[in-house]
């Protein structure tokens, strides 16, 4: 009776310590995890519009309107860009000289700088003056290189649109701000031509 007892005491022991290891292993193995569930297009259309919001991007490509607290946005034209008939920045050619500053037009839709003078894009779906003809792919390609129309050999993406921190986006943001930006109704809005820095001294030389 002792050693069945013993016996018994000596099975129960092992399969306590078989347990204990396999508890063990499986605290420590490093888990696989979970592959994440690919977002619906109604999900990515709701976090572009957060992502579009958070990262101030009516702060240059809406046109203003002026509040008793300064310009806000326009929810007419959102995301429209620079308006086509609208003023540029003051003509100052000391901003072309690097380090001097910039200088901004009323509603922050157009910019002067070293780089001359820039203005912003027409975000909204229309095929002629915004971004309606661009694939995802041409989107998500200006966006990594900054290439105008997504395109190897566009103009570069001038100042201050801040492409190279925009770039470090995942690709699913990025879609996600594509898929947003195609729901926005398509305005009809052409803004003009950068101005090279020779053109702007031009223009000051008429004032």
């Amino acid at each position: 009776m002792k050693t069945t007892l013993q016996k018994v005491k000596a099975v129960a022991a092992v399969f306590a310590a078989s347990a204990i290891c396999l508890f063990m292993v499986q605290c420590t193995t490093p888990q696989k995890p979970a592959e994440k569930a690919a977002m619906t297009q109604d999900e990515m259309i709701a976090r572009g519009k957060y992502m579009v919001t958070i990262g101030g991007c009516h702060d240059c490509h809406s046109p203003k309107v002026f509040g008793p607290m300064g310009p806000e946005p326009d929810s007419t034209k959102a995301l429209s860009g620079h308006p086509a008939s609208g003023p540029g920045p003051a003509i100052d050619t000391n901003a072309l000289h690097p380090g001097w500053g910039y200088i901004a037009g009323a509603d922050l839709t157009s910019w002067l700088g070293p780089w001359g003078i820039s203005y912003t894009m027409n975000l909204t779906p229309d095929s002629a003056t915004g971004i309606g003809a661009w694939t995802e792919e041409n989107f998500m390609n200006a966006l990594r290189k900054g290439k105008h129309l997504g395109l190897d050999g566009g103009r570069p993406i001038l100042p201050p649109m801040p492409w190279q921190m925009i770039r470090q986006m995942t690709d699913e943001d990025l879609k996600s701000v594509y898929a947003y930006l195609r729901t926005l109704p398509a305005i009809s809005n052409q803004i003009p031509a950068p101005v090279a820095p020779p053109d702007v001294m031009a223009m000051a030389m008429k004032k």
